[in-house]
C-alpha cells in the first residue's frame, strides 16, 4: 500500500513539473520579449497564457520525419531517454509529504547527470547527419568537463554538512546560507549549471549560427517536443537545486518556490543578455578558472571540517 501511495505521489509529482515545463517556456518567451523591447506571445488565450498548450499541440500533431539513413531506433528513444531521465532526477528533493526521499540523494543526481550525457550523444550519432554529430561532441566534451566543476563543489558541501542527502543542506542552514560565505562558489555552480542545461552563453550542442541546430537538426514534431521538454526540465531541476543547496530552503515552504522562479529567471536574463562564447574560451573557464576555485574550496572545507573534528576532541 505504501509503495502504491509513493507512486501515486510520483506521478503527481510529475504531472506538476510537466505543467510548469510549459509556463517555464511562456515565462521565458515574455521576459526575452521585454529585453528586446517587443510583446511576446500574446494572441492564444488571455494575454498568451494559453500559448504554451497551442505549441504542445502542434507540435505532437505534426507529421515526424524519419531520415532515411538514421539508426531508427537509437534515433527514436533518444529523445523519450532524455525526459525520462530529467524526470527521473526529481524523485531526489526532500519532499516531506511523503514523496520519495532518501539519504544517497547526491550520488542519485550526479548518475543521472551522467547518463543525460548518453542521450544527446546517442541522438547526434543516430541521425546519420554531420551537423548533428558535432552538435552532439561538443556537448559531450562540454557536460563532462563542467561536471568535474559540479562534483567538486557538490563535495566540497557534503563534507561540510557531513551527509549525502538533501534534506541535510535545510537543517544546517537555518540560520546562514551556505551562499553567503561561498559567493564564488555558487557563481561558479550558476555558470556550470548553464553549461550542464546547455544555456547561453554555453549553447554549443545547439549552436543555431554554427551547426543548423545542432545534435537536434533531425528531429521534428514529437521527438523535437521532448528534447525541448527535456531541457527546461532540467533548468528547472538546476534552479530548484541552487535553492537547495545555496539558499537553504525545503520545498515546503512558499518562499522556495519565489526563490526557484527567481533563479528561473536568472536563465532567461543571461539568455537575453550575453553572446554566445567561443569554444575553446568555454574549455578554458571549465579547466582553468572554475577547477582550481572549485579545488581549493574543497581545500578549506576540508580544512574547516578538521579544525573543528580537533576542536570538539580536545574541549569535550
Amino acid at each position: 500500500m505504501m509503495m502504491f501511495i509513493e507512486i501515486v505521489n510520483y506521478l503527481v509529482l510529475i504531472i506538476c513539473v510537466l505543467v510548469s515545463v510549459a509556463f517555464v517556456t511562456l515565462f521565458e518567451r515574455k521576459v526575452l520579449g521585454y529585453i528586446q523591447i517587443r510583446k511576446g506571445p500574446n494572441k492564444v488565450g488571455y494575454m498568451g497564457i494559453l500559448q504554451p498548450f497551442s505549441d504542445a499541440i502542434k507540435l505532437f500533431t505534426k507529421e515526424q520525419t524519419i531520415p532515411m539513413m538514421s539508426n531508427f531506433m537509437a534515433y527514436y528513444l533518444s529523445p523519450v531517454f532524455s525526459l525520462f531521465i530529467s524526470l527521473v532526477v526529481w524523485a531526489v528533493l526532500p519532499y516531506e509529504i511523503g514523496l520519495i526521499s532518501f539519504n544517497m540523494s547526491v550520488l542519485f543526481f550526479f548518475c543521472c547527470l551522467s547518463l543525460g550525457v548518453y542521450s544527446t550523444m546517442v541522438a547526434g550519432w543516430a541521425s546519420n547527419c554531420k551537423y548533428s554529430l558535432l552538435g552532439s561532441l561538443r556537448a559531450v566534451a562540454q557536460t563532462i568537463s563542467y561536471e568535474v566543476s559540479l562534483a567538486l563543489i557538490l563535495l566540497s558541501f557534503i563534507i561540510l554538512v557531513g551527509g549525502f542527502s538533501l534534506e541535510l543542506f535545510a537543517k544546517y542552514q537555518s540560520n546562514l546560507w551556505f551562499m553567503v560565505i561561498s559567493v564564488p562558489l555558487s557563481l561558479i555552480w550558476f555558470g556550470s549549471c548553464l553549461a550542464e542545461t546547455n544555456r547561453t552563453p554555453f549553447d554549443f550542442a545547439e549552436g543555431e549560427s554554427e551547426l543548423v541546430s545542432g545534435f537536434n537538426t533531425e528531429y521534428s514534431s514529437g521527438g523535437f517536443a521532448l528534447i525541448f521538454m527535456a531541457e527546461y526540465a532540467s533548468i528547472l531541476f538546476m534552479s530548484v537545486l541552487f535553492v537547495i543547496i545555496f539558499l537553504g530552503s525545503g520545498p515546503c515552504g512558499v518562499g522556495f518556490y519565489f526563490k526557484a522562479m527567481l533563479i528561473a529567471f536568472t536563465f532567461v536574463w543571461v539568455r537575453g543578455t550575453l553572446p554566445r562564447l567561443r569554444y575553446d574560451k568555454l574549455m578554458y573557464l571549465a579547466w582553468k578558472s572554475f577547477l582550481p576555485v572549485s579545488i581549493n574550496y574543497l581545500m578549506f572545507f576540508i580544512g574547516l571540517k578538521m579544525v573543528s573534528f580537533v576542536y570538539l576532541l580536545v574541549y569535550n
